[in-house]
């Protein structure tokens, strides 16, 4: 079920379309639902920042793929047991934040790749093969993981071209809030440099046949990432969605009716 998902996804985004999600971050399977529901192209589970923890991933995956919605997951940090896990709880992908370098996206990604291939550990009696009947995942899922790279420290911009180039890399994803406080200009999303490392980043994915993302705080945002080059975009996050829908919702009320 979820390696079809997986490589569904792999097609869209070699296709070059569009592809719209959030990040779900209250540690609800039922948000993820929801965003599902809603028609994102993917959702994605965050257990760096968001609430919850790894317990999450199955839910969420079924949640998810009711709506035939992939579910990725990004985990607390680049250590082998934390994509593992995830993965054998049947998520899609895989987001690695931080990525430092070269060498260091070159090491997260062998945690998802099984020998002799990469490090990720062996296992069948999990989700992700049908708690053993179908161990021959085995032999194609290398081929099922979607790698995202978030591309957020000078050293990744530095460094981007042989990132980009790296197999087992689907998406460059900048995080921006992140990326502009490594550039020495917290939430400056329009100054020079800000921008010029997003052209960077759409440059090299497009020139490597890679995807670039990003997250975009509005549908306005969105847009104009769009004109960019970024093709994979999260829409915000649930919890930030739902915080500024109730935030606008009682300020309007409350202006109407003083």
């Amino acid at each position: 079920m979820t390696a079809h998902l997986a490589l569904q996804l792999k097609e869209k985004l070699a296709s070059e379309e569009p592809l719209l999600g959030t990040f779900a971050g209250l540690g609800s399977p039922v948000a993820v639902e929801i965003a599902a529901a809603a028609g994102a192209d993917w959702v994605l589970l965050d257990l760096e920042h968001g609430g919850g923890s790894e317990e999450l991933v199955g839910p969420s995956v079924t949640a998810a793929a009711a709506y035939g919605v992939p579910l990725i997951v990004r985990t607390e940090s680049g250590d082998r047991p934390r994509a593992g896990r995830a993965l054998d709880g049947g998520a899609s992908g895989i987001m690695i934040p931080r990525i430092t370098g070269i060498a260091d996206a070159q090491d997260a990604l062998r945690i998802l790749r099984y020998p002799p291939d990469g490090d990720r550990g062996v296992a069948t009696y999990n989700r992700q093969a049908r708690f053993g009947l179908r161990p021959e995942v085995l032999a194609s899922r290398n081929d099922e993981v979607v790698g995202v790279i978030q591309i957020e420290t000078v050293g990744a911009i530095r460094d981007i071209g042989e990132i980009a180039a790296t197999d087992g890399v689907d998406v460059l994803f900048i995080g921006p809030v992140d990326l502009s406080y490594a550039l020495g200009v917290p939430l400056g999303f329009t100054s020079p440099v800000f921008r010029q490392a997003l052209d960077t980043v759409a440059a090299a994915a497009k020139r490597h046949g890679k995807t670039a993302g990003i997250m975009a705080p509005s549908a306005a945002a969105a847009a104009d990432y769009l004109t960019r080059g970024f093709r994979f975009l999260s829409l915000a996050s649930d919890a930030s969605l739902l915080a500024r829908t109730m935030h606008d919702a009682f300020a309007s009320i409350r202006k109407d009716h003083p």
